[in-house]
């Protein structure tokens, strides 16, 4: 019982970020000649917290990076701000791993302080057959992500290229949202095959990629950097996921494969199914609410983009087409079809300017 009113207690707050993404975005847009503010104001960014480096929301930055797609005409504009970043910009989170021995020091330092940077962010090191380099969200909705989740991948992925001195390949790259149609970018940045709607945010590597050296690794200044993070890491607040959250987080890869099931996320969270529903019902919901719910989000985010309906249906959980246009109508008041032309129209009026509220 107390394991589990620890996890409740962790699940109170939402997660900052230093804003170096959103930073990264309003910079790019500006070099494109068009201005930031209003899409920052319509993400509840204020510029100037932005400009002089105040923590953000990272809801808001989720939300600011997909703006800044839309207008710029980018549908990778995650792995754009990645590959011109400078590296060092990420602070002492660089320095930490930079100056750590091996690749494998580096990144158990990258999982222990990585919420300096991005206090949403969760980096889990497992070893099996293979290095698996996972990433997940805490206190963040992943369902609403793509452009942070491939930001952060690739950002990764060349900080451990940078230290080794070589263009490390992983094996594999995973991730949980869909993505359709060209993906020779994505493959070719990362150098293997990307694998879309798996069930979990993943990097695969070989097994001998923990014992490579680092070229600049120096120990006197990994000690004074790793001294200087604990103490940051002792001071700040922990902020963690609203329990939603991180039923929502658990639900998402479940659906395609017809396994979302509240004894399914009670399982998951340690929890038996009375427990889990009382927990819910503390908050005023029920399972099949934030399954409901969970659902309609993530048709709206399949609808903007080129799906068939039964792949939507299929990607929901639903048995038949005509399941998710019944759902459709209710949620909506229109069918697939008829939401998705009238939501094209309003989000190119969103990219040009015209809806904004300032």
């Amino acid at each position: 019982m107390e394991q589990v009113e620890t996890i409740i207690r962790r699940l109170t707050s939402f997660p900052m970020a230093s804003g170096l993404a959103s930073r990264l975005a309003a910079r790019h847009l500006e070099r494109k000649g068009i201005d930031p503010t209003p899409l920052l104001l319509k993400a509840d960014i204020s510029p100037r917290s932005l400009a002089e480096y105040g923590r953000i929301s990272v809801k808001a930055q989720v939300h600011f990076l997909d703006l800044a797609s839309r207008a710029a005409g980018d549908e990778w504009m995650g792995l754009t701000l990645a590959n011109e970043c400078e590296l060092r910009e990420m602070g002492m989170l660089y320095y930490a791993a930079a100056s750590s021995t091996h690749l494998g020091d580096a990144l158990k330092r990258l999982s222990r302080y990585v919420r300096l940077g991005n206090e949403a962010l969760v980096v889990r090191l497992q070893e099996r057959s293979s290095i698996s380099v996972e990433l997940s969200y805490s206190g963040v909705q992943r369902h609403q992500d793509r452009h942070q989740m491939e930001l952060l991948a690739f950002a990764v992925l060349r900080l451990c290229r940078k230290l080794v001195g070589r263009n490390l390949t992983p094996i594999k790259m995973k991730f949980t949202h869909h993505r359709s149609g060209d993906l020779s970018q994505i493959r070719r940045l990362f150098g293997c095959e990307v694998e879309f709607d798996a069930n979990a945010d993943e990097i695969l590597f070989d097994v001998n990629v923990m014992a490579l050296p680092l070229v600049a690794g120096d120990p006197f200044l990994n000690e004074l950097i790793v001294k200087m993070c604990d103490e940051a890491v002792a001071v700040r607040s922990k902020n963690v996921s609203p329990f939603r959250t991180v039923v929502e987080n658990i639900i998402g890869p479940l659906l395609p494969h017809a396994e979302a099931t509240a004894k399914t996320v009670a399982e998951q969270l340690g929890l038996s199914e009375r427990t889990f529903a009382r927990r819910l019902a503390a908050e005023g919901l029920s399972f099949s609410e934030v399954l409901d719910q969970l659902r309609r989000d993530l048709a709206i985010r399949y609808l903007e983009e080129d799906l068939q309906a039964s792949q939507i249906a299929w990607r929901l959980g639903f048995q038949q087409p005509s399941s998710f246009s019944h759902a459709c109508r209710r949620w909506t008041g229109k069918s697939p079809l008829e939401f998705r032309r009238t939501r094209v129209s309003a989000m190119s009026a969103v990219v040009d300017g015209s809806t904004f509220s300032i």
